[in-house]
């Protein structure tokens, strides 16, 4: 791919979706945007490249953006955050909540719909606890495909045995020829909606937990700081915020701060959260 061009879809996808891109993943470019030129009908990437520099349909914009989007991911991905979330934040919320009996949860990113359902089947496994509760988990993600995707809740054999364990397979799908379907008990419990972390935050509302793992580290540094500082703002003073294991707070914000032997799990700098407090006992199932 020619120099030029390599920076064309560079600064495309900085400014749309905030993914920076490197020369050394330039293949691929080759790989997944040679289908979105066919299907617009150009005969390869130079005629694409063309027409991105004219003045483009949006939807055409719209699918370069969804085709590089990375959008891997499982149910209980990496597990240790849905132990954290079990053992040290739901107990934790359930106490401190306890007299308004309401949850709000953000996956940003949320591709497939994995994670949001896998926090949705974790809450339902406690269900004696959280009965009476009023308990939203918002979704977004920057690829409308995918989000479709997902509200569908629909996944193959090889997508149900990657990190979800067989009793709560049998419990919550149900098997459909060569694919599983999610029951309606746990879509329902998930809504999904188009979302640019770029974009401002407000109109999200607030959360109690937000859940931004895996998507980082796609991000320039000052886009990293830059939405941060913003998830800083939807959350309360005892709200917390899980990353990837590979990702950090640290030199991106001072707004947070990591939760000492938690890795991945971050609260507010000035939280006063003590989860050491928790009364024996409250550690709930996954």
């Amino acid at each position: 791919m020619r120099i030029g061009d390599f920076d064309l879809y560079k600064d495309l996808l900085k400014e749309k979706s905030g993914l920076t891109i490197t020369p050394d993943k330039s293949y691929l470019l080759d790989s997944r945007l040679t289908p979105i030129a066919k299907k617009w009908g150009y005969p390869g990437l130079d005629a694409l490249s063309i027409a991105l520099r004219g003045v483009p349909e949006p939807d055409l914009i719209k699918d370069v953006v969804e085709a590089m989007t990375t959008n891997e991911t499982s149910f209980f991905r990496d597990g240790k955050p849905f132990e954290l979330f079990k053992e040290t934040v739901l107990p934790h919320l359930l106490e401190s909540r306890r007299t308004k009996r309401s949850l709000r949860i953000w996956c940003a990113a949320s591709s497939s719909g994995q994670e949001p359902y896998s926090l949705a089947m974790a809450l339902k496994e406690n269900e004696s606890l959280i009965s009476g509760w009023n308990i939203e988990i918002v979704a977004t993600d920057i690829s409308y495909e995918i989000l479709e995707q997902a509200e569908k809740g629909e996944y193959s054999q090889f997508e149900v045995q990657r990190g979800l364990p067989i009793q709560l397979l049998m419990k919550y799908f149900e098997q459909q020829q060569d694919h599983w379907k999610l029951k309606d008990v746990i879509r329902n419990m998930v809504k999904f909606k188009y979302f640019n972390l770029l974009e401002p935050m407000e109109s999200l509302g607030t959360f109690d937990v937000i859940f931004c793992r895996n998507v980082l580290i796609y991000f320039d540094e000052s886009t990293k700081a830059a939405v941060l500082e913003k998830m800083a703002t939807r959350i309360p003073p005892d709200g917390f915020l899980f990353l990837g294991g590979a990702e950090t707070v640290l030199g991106l914000t001072d707004s947070f701060k990591p939760m000492e032997g938690k890795r991945g799990l971050y609260i507010l700098k000035d939280s006063n959260i003590n989860t050491e407090d928790n009364a024996p006992g409250q550690a709930v199932a996954q």
